[in-house]
């Protein structure tokens, strides 16, 4: 038992060696950085994009895998479209229908205008009617003063003036109808037009529904996973899958108060990833958060409020990311060195290598 012991505390001591060689190996492979230059460990990231489904159906087909470089307007997947092509056909026959509809409300507005001419045309006639009985019942009432006329004679005329006013008003009646019935043929012309447009509006939609159902890929990037698979059955809004945007990268890390003060938007900042220790890639501070990560519970004296640190973000040029677009890779650790003053000269091991 005591070997046992002895094996145990050889072996610790061996451990210890080696993590104290290893930390001082850290210590002297970097050069200290100068008072003007802080640092901070964090992973590159890149914006996330999910491409979904605008309205429910069933998932016919995902074009790409996982991992695949995709270029802005790329198919990614396709919807079934069965159903929507069949509701396009229905709403082209409505279309048809309506289109047909307002033929016929044009012919009918034309003959209701006919039939008010002829209308009006009765209206004229009963009028000279009634002229020509109020005359003759003139004369026969002057001459039936004179007893030149019987009275037989004299009450006929005055019916016959009275039917000539009946008559009229009747024609009146029938022009007024036939006012309406045209104002009635118009709406429904109106009706028709109406629908028309709707169903070119239907078309429209529908159309835009099929083209959406084909799902590209909004810009330039790379396939992250995919989250439905063929033959299933999405909701309006179901996710298929998700990809970054390359061409917006940055690096999230954070820094403590002192040091995060100091930091303005547009500064300079240099990359190194842990998985290409040589490379220095620039960027440029894109964010600074105004809101202190890891707080304490208490913030009562100054050495705490030192302790507060603060989320930096560091996005790295466009144009050099669209260079090199092929082999951007989020995930990946590494180091941020900012720099807080401009007069400070960047350390030697950060000034070579620079990508660009």
């Amino acid at each position: 038992m005591k070997l046992g012991k002895s094996k145990w505390r050889i072996t610790a001591v061996i451990a210890v060696a080696v993590v104290a060689g290893y930390l001082a190996w850290q210590a002297t492979s970097r050069p200290g950085l100068p008072s003007g230059i802080a640092s901070g460990n964090g992973r590159l990231e890149a914006v996330e994009i999910d491409i979904s489904a605008k309205t429910a159906g069933r998932l016919k087909e995902i074009m790409v895998d996982e991992g695949q470089f995709v270029k802005a307007g790329q198919p990614l997947a396709q919807m079934d479209t069965v159903q929507l092509v069949a509701k396009k056909r229905q709403a082209e026959a409505e279309l048809r229908r309506a289109q047909i509809a307002i033929e016929t409300a044009n012919s009918l507005v034309s003959q209701r205008e006919a039939e008010r001419g002829a209308a009006e045309a009765a209206v004229d006639q009963r009028q000279a009617e009634l002229e020509g009985a109020q005359s003759k019942l003139a004369r026969s009432e002057q001459l039936a003063r004179g007893n030149t006329i019987s009275q037989q004679t004299l009450d006929d005329d005055r019916a016959a003036e009275r039917s000539a006013k009946a008559a009229v008003a009747a024609a009146k009646a029938s022009l007024a109808a036939s006012d309406a019935a045209i104002g009635s043929a118009k709406a429904q012309v109106i009706d028709a037009e109406a629908s028309v447009e709707a169903s070119h509006a239907a078309i429209e939609s529908l159309e835009a529904d099929i083209a959406d159902s084909t799902l590209v890929s909004p810009r330039d990037g790379r396939i992250q996973y995919r989250v439905a698979q063929p033959g299933e059955v999405l909701s309006s809004g179901g996710r298929v899958v998700n990809m970054i945007d390359v061409s917006n990268v940055y690096m999230t890390f954070f820094l403590p108060t002192e040091q995060a003060g100091r930091i303005t938007l547009g500064a300079e900042v240099r990359l190194v990833m842990d998985a290409a220790p040589h490379a220095v890639i620039p960027a440029t501070v894109s964010f600074v958060s105004d809101v202190a990560q890891f707080t304490p519970k208490t913030v009562e004296t100054e050495e705490e409020r030192l302790k507060l640190m603060f989320r930096v973000r560091a996005r790295i040029p466009a144009d050099l990311l669209q260079r090199y677009i092929e082999q951007v890779k989020t995930g990946l650790p590494g180091m941020a060195y900012v720099r807080l003053d401009t007069s400070t000269s960047w350390p030697a091991f950060l000034e070579a290598n620079l990508v660009r």
